[in-house]
């Protein structure tokens, strides 16, 4: 009798749970702070405030506070979506939607990473080409970025978090530097407060998705994380970082700029470097550009390791196999996207596309995932 109710209860299902990593692969819970913040400063910000002026207008820097706070609401319903299961979001859809359904979001998913590392890439050789090198083929920084990637990736997931902590580090001094153009600041720009509606705030906070992007890959890495339930502090305090950073620059593009230079100029960050001046250095943007790879890095890097990751959870690939392949793709798709104006609408394309998984898919995952372990609770009960 007391078998055949152990078997009934397997059958409606207990809690299944993820197969764990070896202690060796995973990274302590504190390193999760690097990851999320290193995710979300790339080439976003070095021109995301002429997109968030033309709706929020000076009131941009609010719009920013407004998405770190969605920001941080989404990373809670990510924790609770895979902390049952301790798995990645491979193993969560299987469980969720079953082996094909499961399978099938699980694909789009990975080519959403893919592209993530496809624009970050291509938008960083577009800064490099219109301020550095004009003449250099998109194609050989490609190929220069592709050899880079395959050797740092190669070294697994920990050599990438590795490079997330330096890109945290290293160009401090970068973002210290911005104080410079406040010798030059208008403070009243940012008066009155609130001068835009509610709904015209929203829309600035949704402009700022691209900027925000890479958080989410938190759905890939998260068995890799030692006690993993001690790791979310440290992903709300990476993303705060974050936030404080992006609404530091977008305070000081607002009393620099006027609105409608704001409105004109692309690379808004870029150009505030001009105004630095040291006594060693005439064209401190060039030093800005070059250590801004070391920022834009581990973007790519983490991108590019979900996918293999995913690709070796899905079809059983392994990962040092496919990563050739994956890196080959990500430099072919680079190399025929062409000129400003296919590298907006990319960023343009891919903002649409992060909106719609990071403020329509995670919170439509977390009710979902509610309501799957609130049922089978409900039928072990009856059994």
């Amino acid at each position: 009798m007391n078998n055949d109710l152990c078997n009934a209860k397997k059958e409606v299902g207990e809690t299944m749970t993820y197969p764990k990593i070896k202690e060796n692969f995973q990274v302590s819970p504190h390193l999760v702070f690097f990851i999320v913040h290193a995710m979300q400063i790339g080439v976003g910000v070095l021109s995301f405030q002429r997109i968030i002026v033309k709706t929020a207008g000076f009131d941009g820097w609010i719009a920013v506070i407004i998405a770190g706070i969605v920001i941080h609401i989404l990373i809670w319903m990510i924790y609770n979506t895979l902390k049952p299961s301790g798995g990645d979001i491979v193993y969560v859809h299987q469980q969720l939607f079953g082996k094909w359904i499961g399978g099938f979001l699980s694909l789009l998913l990975i080519v959403y990473f893919l592209g993530l590392a496809v624009v970050v890439l291509r938008t960083y050789i577009e800064v490099v080409q219109v301020w550095m090198f004009a003449e250099v083929p998109t194609w050989f920084l490609s190929c220069i970025a592709v050899l880079f990637f395959w050797y740092l990736i190669s070294g697994g997931f920990r050599a990438v978090v590795g490079l997330a902590v330096i890109s945290v580090f290293l160009p401090m001094p970068l973002f210290l530097l911005l104080v410079m153009p406040l010798e030059f600041a208008n403070f009243i720009n940012l008066l009155p407060i609130w001068k835009h509606s509610i709904m015209e705030m929203l829309t600035g906070a949704k402009d700022t998705t691209l900027s925000f992007l890479g958080f989410e890959l938190l759905l890939m890495y998260f068995p890799f994380i030692k006690h993993q339930e001690k790791s979310q502090k440290w992903a709300h305090l990476g993303a705060l970082y974050t936030t404080f950073l992006y609404t530091f620059i977008m305070i000081v593009s607002l009393v620099f700029y006027s609105e409608e230079q704001l409105n004109r100029t692309i690379w808004a960050t870029l150009t505030l470097y001009k105004v630095v001046e040291l006594p060693f250095i005439e064209r401190f943007e060039y030093i800005s550009i070059s250590l801004w790879l070391i920022i834009v890095a581990p973007n790519i890097a983490l991108s590019i390791w979900a996918v293999t990751r995913g690709c070796k959870e899905l079809f059983k690939w392994r990962q040092k196999i496919i990563l050739l392949p994956v890196l080959l793709v990500v430099a072919v798709a680079t190399t025929f996207i062409e000129g400003r104006q296919q590298v907006n609408q990319l960023n343009d394309y891919y903002s649409y596309i992060g909106f719609g998984i990071i403020f329509i898919y995670i919170p439509i995952l977390f009710v979902v995932q509610k309501l799957f372990h609130k049922v089978r609770k409900t039928r072990n009960e009856a059994v």
